[in-house]
């Protein structure tokens, strides 16, 4: 089993660029990388104002089992946020109180699972950001091992140890950690955009005059 100690070629992102990258929306960050990086939109955090940004660290869980889980609590490093892939398992709640507790304590950045979370009022009132397919009560065991700080997919969407998970009300997305820079400042510029559409909106203008939606209209007969 890999161990950030010994997973030849695992890097984390600047942690610059990762705070460059906090400053801006899942929305917007998926809209600047191409509309790329959504993972799958019934993932989302167990209160509506939790947010998170942090290099993933990644592993597989077996179905109804976090014995990986706990392992890889024990392993993270402050700020990263613990991805869990386990297969779209919705009949579990492999997270709760006790295991936010322990990533508090280490400084973790938050929990993205395509699992499911129990105990969610005490995880609120705990703040850290936990991010999950579903909200179960039953119950996991601890017996299958898997792997840690390789490649995982949730969903359609390949995470690799290091690259960067942006969370927040709307849903997840993730940065590949080599474009973290280049979707930065896409993120800027679309922000920058969408600024000059409303001030112009708010000037006087319309959609349709903004959008050039008037000369597709007339060639349609609207």
């Amino acid at each position: 089993m890999a161990t950030p100690e010994t997973s030849a070629g695992f890097e984390w992102p600047d942690a610059a660029l990762v705070e460059q990258l906090r400053t801006f929306s899942s929305a917007t960050i998926h809209e600047a990388q191409g509309r790329l990086g959504a993972l799958d939109s019934v993932i989302k955090p167990v209160d509506h104002r939790m947010s998170l940004c942090g290099p993933a660290f990644t592993f597989q869980c077996a179905p109804r089992d976090n014995l990986m889980l706990q392992t890889a609590i024990a392993y993270a490093r402050p700020g990263d946020v613990i991805v869990v892939s386990a297969g779209a398992y919705e009949e579990a709640g492999s997270f709760g109180d006790v295991l936010a507790a322990a990533c508090q304590a280490k400084g973790l950045g938050g929990l993205v699972t395509d699992t499911g979370v129990r105990e969610t009022e005490d995880l609120r009132a705990l703040g850290l950001p936990a991010f999950s397919r579903r909200v179960c009560i039953k119950g996991t065991v601890k017996e299958t091992v898997g792997t840690m700080c390789e490649p995982v997919t949730i969903g359609d969407v390949l995470i690799r140890p290091g690259d960067v998970m942006r969370a927040d009300a709307d849903g997840v997305v993730v940065v590949r950690r080599e474009d973290a820079a280049e979707v930065a400042s896409a993120s800027k510029e679309q922000v920058d955009a969408e600024a000059d559409y409303v001030a112009a909106y708010r000037a006087g203008r319309t959609v349709a005059d903004i959008c050039g939606l008037a000369r597709g209209s007339r060639r349609r007969g609207w």
